[in-house]
């Protein structure tokens, strides 16, 4: 079929209109990518306070287990339960009488073989004078002089047994053995008691100060020990320790980490360490459970890269964008430590000075180029 001039025109024509709108909407269209807007955050060097928040249980600084060191009946409780009491306090009487007769006959053997003491050196001292003389027999002396000094040994024996009697006297006043707290009575008067039994009588708890102890994983212990070994944390001071109740609130006194067990628990990949924490009120109870935070040590100029800004691929791989001075996209593989508060420290792949892309990533793609809306400058130190 042939097609007349004047239909070929229109046809013509039309696709020159198409043509041109798809041209027109290409021009539009890159002219919004080249004006995509974006917030930037400009990074700087920053000095990081490294902390960690681990959870963390209370136990006592000191803890006497009260028992009794001889056989008896409990004739007194003289103590308050749940009161503060002294180093040598006595809290218990035992009933005392079998062993003040024990020191009595004691007393008396001593003085039977003081006696017999002053007999055997007397006829000793005797003997010796008629050995000179040859009145007696070698033999005689020798007796006499075997028999002086046993009654020496004997009085040895006796002291011996004297002064034990008096020590199982004087353990039927049970003392305590440390100053603090002291907690309920497991026996009451009346009760039959026996030497190094396995039941407590009571327990004494100092809690001032108190200890925490924190359990951190090895891992984070590892990487702490690197930064020492590579000298990026000062650790000649002892990390500082607070720490938040069980009710949310925090904890007015601040401790000291004090050490770290040689051992990492096979169970749980947690090494313990024991920090001490004043405790002027009593307020904390050995059991009661606290989050600590430890003041690890401080880095000074890392990179520190906004979280929002950073993402990470299913193989997690971490990149960021960044605006070049051309006002162009660059795509940034980046190494990345630990977070901090709200950023990442950055290990490589960003420098002092990058402007790191924070509001507008799904509107760019390397290469493009972009309009910057806000530029934030970091100044403010960091703490983790």
């Amino acid at each position: 079929m042939k097609i007349s001039p004047s239909i070929s025109r229109v046809i013509a024509l039309s696709a020159l209109l198409i043509l041109t709108a798809c041209q027109s909407d290409e021009q539009q269209q890159g002219a919004q990518q080249q004006e995509s807007h974006v917030d930037v955050v400009t990074l700087a060097p920053q000095k990081v306070t490294l902390r960690s928040s681990l959870p963390a249980r209370t136990t006592a600084f000191r803890q006497a287990e009260v028992r009794p060191q001889v056989n008896g009946i409990i004739e007194k409780r003289l103590f308050e339960e749940g009161a503060q009491v002294k180093e040598g306090q006595q809290l218990y009487q035992i009933d005392a009488a079998l062993y003040e007769a024990e020191v009595a006959n004691a007393k008396a053997q001593l003085m039977r073989a003081k006696a017999a003491l002053q007999t055997a050196k007397s006829k000793e001292a005797r003997y010796k004078n008629l050995l000179a003389d040859n009145a007696i027999s070698q033999q005689d002396y020798d007796d006499a002089l075997a028999t002086y000094q046993q009654t020496e040994a004997d009085i040895k024996v006796q002291e011996a047994t004297l002064k034990t009697a008096e020590t199982n006297l004087n353990y039927t006043h049970v003392y305590a053995p440390i100053s603090g707290q002291i907690g309920k009575s497991n026996v009451t008067e009346g009760a039959l008691v026996t030497a190094q039994q396995a039941a407590v009588l009571t327990t004494i708890y100092q809690l001032d100060p108190i200890y925490i102890d924190v359990s951190q994983p090895s891992k984070q212990l590892l990487d702490l020990r690197k930064r020492i070994i590579a000298r990026q944390i000062n650790k000649e001071k002892a990390p500082k320790v607070t720490i938040t109740l069980e009710d949310g609130t925090a904890y007015s006194e601040t401790g000291t980490l004090q050490f770290a067990e040689a051992n990492v628990d096979p169970t749980t990949g947690d090494v313990v360490l024991r920090a001490i924490m004043p405790n002027p009120d009593n307020l904390l109870l050995p059991g009661m459970f606290v989050k600590a935070t430890i003041e690890e040590g401080q880095l000074d100029n890392v990179i520190l890269a906004p979280q929002k800004g950073i993402t990470f691929d299913r193989e997690g791989n971490a990149t960021a964008l960044v605006v070049n001075k051309e006002n162009k996209v660059e795509l940034r593989q980046l190494e990345l430590d630990q977070a901090v508060n709200d950023n990442w420290i950055v290990k490589s792949g960003l420098n002092a000075g990058d402007q790191i892309i924070v509001e507008g990533l799904q509107k760019v793609a390397p290469e493009a180029s972009v309009k910057i809306d806000n530029n934030t400058l970091q100044t403010a130190d960091n703490g983790a």
